[in-house]
């Protein structure tokens, strides 16, 4: 008789495999942190395991994967909003209200940012994220082990401070270039190690990083075997700017300092060229596309990269932008800006389907990140990261394919259990290593006191 440690019976699977496979009543076998195996619930029924779930009603699906997120912008979240009811908002957001909030906070803040983040993530169905880059990585790391959810982390690293909007980068985010490579190297180093939390490099945007450190960061992350996070084609002052000071746009600046490669993960993406496009495709370069912001920039690439083969998946871009950690909301965004921007030109009703969004955010998530042979389908030896979602709920009445309901009617309020690592992290959405409540209420009593001292930062 086979045992597993997990074994999920009489839930309809969609594997999200090469070949598209949907089981339905089938059933899944997790051991040793991996899937064992797949296949139908009657033949698991000779079966044993440690746990056996009841997956009736569920759907069962490998976990959605956060591209890009900050995961120190999660106490932000809705108080953007909040300003720009009692006064105008200055422009780029980034450089006016995410650095100067990074800039203040303590190690304890990012840490508890990391819990109400990745809390949020497990129970919105998200297994696995990148972190953008900010303010005391291991904090989050940290928060990271603790909830028993997959991802990297990185370090916001500038070694510029170019005056943009009145506003030049807080001192406490400043380094100098030997020290940011330094500090880059050294966190990699000490998250190597670690079965689900690991490092990447990173650097903020080519505006706040000198040529010296993009190159510098470049040899490192690949010496050490990581990618680097960067944003790139995020917005039309950093076209400018690129143009002003390199006579060149930013993907061309990138590829004259001989930099571009699969170790470079770009966010946003956005405003590119014909030529940077053919810059992705050609030096393989991979990307996160962030349905919730990346429409108000401009016309995304997104079909054009998936169609010609670069690695892309889909991030929120944090909450303090997308006010969403759902990644399943983020995929239904992208298939209607997919639908204005590209249908709408071409005459097109559906340039890409539901389906095809999923892919994006399970298959092409785990490619982007460098995982595509270890997670983002539900395969035998893969890594066990599985979401069960309830498929029972009105906004699912009437539908009887699987795929079709989770492609088009799930949300991350339908996630039910949570396996991570082949460990069972969230169970009838209750979160099992780590007190919701707590969390709550040390939200609720810390975050007025982290709030003052962003205002007062952002008065100044």
């Amino acid at each position: 008789m086979q045992s597993f440690d997990i074994l999920v019976r009489g839930c309809d699977v969609v594997t999200m495999d090469d070949a598209g496979t949907v089981i339905a009543d089938g059933a899944v076998g997790v051991s040793g942190g991996r899937i064992a195996w797949v296949g139908s619930n009657a033949a698991a029924s000779g079966f044993s395991a440690t746990t056996v779930i009841d997956g009736r009603d569920r759907i069962a699906l490998p976990g959605m994967i956060d591209g890009h997120v900050h995961t120190a912008q999660q106490l932000l979240r809705g108080k953007l909003a909040e300003l720009g009811r009692k006064t105008r908002l200055r422009n780029p957001p980034w450089k006016n209200y995410y650095i100067p909030f990074e800039g203040m906070l303590e190690p304890e803040d990012v840490y508890l940012s990391g819990l109400v983040a990745y809390a949020n993530m497990l129970l919105s169905g998200t297994t696995c994220f990148a972190e953008a880059g900010g303010p005391h990585p291991d904090e989050m790391a940290r928060a990271a082990v603790d909830t028993g959810i997959r991802g990297f982390v990185a370090l916001s690293t500038v070694d510029q401070s170019n005056a943009f909007a009145g506003r030049t980068v807080p001192g406490s985010m400043l380094m100098t270039t030997a020290e940011a490579l330094e500090r880059n190297i050294a966190l990699v180093k000490r998250w190597k190690d670690h079965p689900r939390v690991k490092a990447w490099m990173a650097m903020r945007q080519i505006i706040v990083c000198t040529p010296e450190l993009i190159g510098a960061l470049s040899e490192a992350a690949q010496e050490h075997g990581v990618k680097i996070h960067t944003h790139l084609a995020e917005g039309t002052y950093e076209i400018d700017y690129a143009l002003e000071h390199f006579g060149k746009r930013p993907t061309g600046y990138l590829d004259d300092l001989g930099v571009l490669g699969r170790h470079l993960h770009c966010a946003h993406s956005v405003l590119l060229s014909a030529d940077e496009m053919d810059l992705f495709v050609d030096h393989k370069l991979s990307a996160c596309h962030c349905a919730m912001g990346n429409y108000g920039i401009g016309i995304p690439k997104l079909q054009e990269m998936w169609r010609r083969g670069v690695d892309i998946g889909l991030g929120t871009d944090g909450a303090a932008s997308a006010n969403t950690m759902d990644i399943f909301q983020v995929a239904h965004a992208a298939r209607i800006g997919q639908a204005a921007s590209i249908g709408h030109v071409y005459h097109q009703r559906i340039p890409m389907s539901a389906e095809e969004l999923l892919t994006i955010a399970t298959r092409g998530g785990a490619r982007s990140l460098g995982l595509g042979d270890e997670i983002g389908s539900l395969e035998a030896g893969k890594k066990a990261d599985m979401i069960l979602v309830d498929n029972t709920d009105p906004d699912s009445m009437g539908a009887i394919d699987p795929l079709f309901i989770a492609a088009t009617c799930i949300v991350g309020r339908d996630v039910r259990d949570v396996i991570v690592d082949g460990e069972l992290v969230v169970r009838d959405r209750k979160l099992l290593k780590v007190d919701l409540e707590e969390i709550r209420e040390t939200l609720r009593r810390r975050r007025p006191e982290i709030m003052a001292r962003f205002d007062a930062v952002v008065t100044a």
